[in-house]
């Protein structure tokens, strides 16, 4: 599967900004789909992910609250609404696929990155 990330930008502290990750390829497999961020000078990590259903939902402590994940199977393209941004949400954000069933792991497929920067 080929994801594609889109919808990063520059946001003022306390903005909201919405991720998108468009799926295609083999998308009638029912994959866990997630995002991770790569802040400057920092690992990789986890921010929040959902099962194929959608039933199911994770997230990274730091977001909790303030981010919400979805997706849309019909339209094979899921989301990350980002609310009450910090300047510390200043990322890379990439979309992530796997075939499950653990969430915060075991990602195969990876979106190219979208770059958010929240500024005061």
């Amino acid at each position: 599967v080929q994801l594609q990330a889109s919808g990063g930008g520059l946001v003022q502290t306390g903005g909201s900004l919405r991720l998108s990750c468009a799926a295609s390829g083999r998308t009638s497999s029912r994959y866990v789909v997630a995002w991770f961020r790569q802040a400057p000078g920092k690992e990789r990590d986890f921010v929040a992910a959902i099962s194929w259903s959608g039933g199911s939902t994770s997230y990274a402590d730091s977001v909790k609250g303030r981010f919400t994940i979805s997706r849309d199977n019909f339209k094979n393209t899921f989301y990350l609404q980002m609310s009450s941004l910090k300047s510390e949400d200043t990322a890379v954000y990439y979309c992530a696929a796997s075939k499950g069933p653990t969430m915060l792991s075991g990602y195969d497929y990876w979106g190219q990155g979208t770059l958010v920067t929240v500024s005061s």
